[in-house]
């Protein structure tokens, strides 16, 4: 392996790079290249793949710690020989501080050069060793966290369908509150990752729901003060279910189940927080959640025309919701609508 290594070899002596060329040559290495004007071996490097430089120190225009200077920018993990004439520290502590590998003095030794020659390519090769190991290592977290990422939203999909059984609302309904809320929070200016969240979270809002009695989540008719407080319970139960759980999806859902209904002039539930006490994905899932139930039919209701469902959302700004969400959900009306077309009922 190391045979198939690039190198570069520079000096401004004949006699010493048909030296160093023949060397390389009888011990196998085919990939050399060789210069003895620095200036064009600068401009080799720059535009060629080189894993190791020997080079002279003391040469016409650019030296050889110009040059190795230049050869790590553009290879970092280049190793190299500083080729001297004289134990010069200045030029040694200089070569160290830019990364040399090691150091050969003239009069040049062929058997020292070689055995130099021989580390300096061994440690190249175990560099590269270990740059295809970490990289095929990511390839393979990267697989495993994606696959383990992939349960996951399967078994948040599996939870968030759990209360469709009891509940009118539909399948189409949870994707279309997810994608909304998505939208929303992208919108607000939220991180692809918090945006992320709030999408698979979202369709935990109702979770709470299979506590609720048939009686009641399935009455067709206007519930009764003593049903309308029964069933205002979910919000909690759905908060109890996700309590306590150290994955931030359920974190999220937790949060948007228990604030969801909560109304920013306060007089929403279970806690009658009002404004910005109300936690944002408690605010955004409220406005996706209410413009989707509006818009949407169900067996006691007819569905509202979109025209009349933003006129709600209009009048109740400040009073329902938060006024700069539903700024944005006007704002982003196109793209709504959009997603309601996409996800409806077979």
């Amino acid at each position: 392996m190391q045979n198939k290594l690039n190198i570069l070899i520079v000096d401004d002596e004949i006699v010493n790079l048909m030296l160093l060329e023949n060397i390389l040559q009888n011990e196998g290495y085919k990939n050399v290249s060789s210069f003895s004007n620095s200036t064009q071996a600068l401009e080799y490097l720059q535009n060629h793949p080189v894993d190791a430089l020997i080079t002279d120190f003391n040469m016409p225009g650019i030296n050889g710690i110009t040059l190795l200077e230049e050869a790590k920018k553009e290879h970092p993990d280049l190793v190299s020989i500083m080729i001297t004439a004289n134990n010069d520290n200045e030029m040694m502590h200089k070569a160290l501080q830019i990364g040399v590998t090691d150091f050969l003095v003239k009069p040049i030794s062929p058997v020292v050069f070689k055995l130099r020659l021989h580390n300096i390519l061994a440690i190249k090769t175990s560099l590269n060793l270990t740059k295809d190991f970490n990289e095929k290592l990511s390839i393979k977290v990267k697989e495993a966290t994606a696959a383990l990422q992939q349960s996951e939203y399967e078994a948040l999909e599996v939870l968030s369908k759990a209360a469709e059984y009891k509940d009118p609302e539909t399948a189409s309904h949870i994707s279309r509150v997810a994608h909304y809320s998505k939208l929303l929070a992208e919108a607000y200016g939220l991180s692809e990752k918090e945006q992320n969240i709030i999408y698979y979270a979202a369709p935990l809002h109702d979770i709470g729901k299979i506590g609720i009695d048939d009686a009641i989540l399935l009455k067709a008719g206007k519930l009764t003060p003593d049903e309308f407080q029964k069933m205002q319970a979910h919000s909690l139960i759905g908060a109890n279910i996700l309590h306590g759980k150290k994955n931030e999806f359920l974190q999220a859902g937790e949060v948007i189940a228990a604030s969801h209904h909560e109304k920013y002039n306060g007089k929403g539930y279970p806690k009658g927080l009002q404004g910005e006490e109300i936690p944002l994905y408690g605010r955004i899932v409220a406005v996706a959640d209410v413009f989707d139930a509006l818009t949407s039919k169900r067996p006691y209701k007819e569905a509202w025309s979109f025209e009349k469902a933003l006129s709600l959302l209009k009048e109740e700004k400040e009073a329902h919701f938060d006024p700069k969400i539903v700024e944005l959900f006007l704002e982003n009306i196109e793209k709504v609508k959009t997603i309601y077309e996409q996800f409806q009922e077979d």
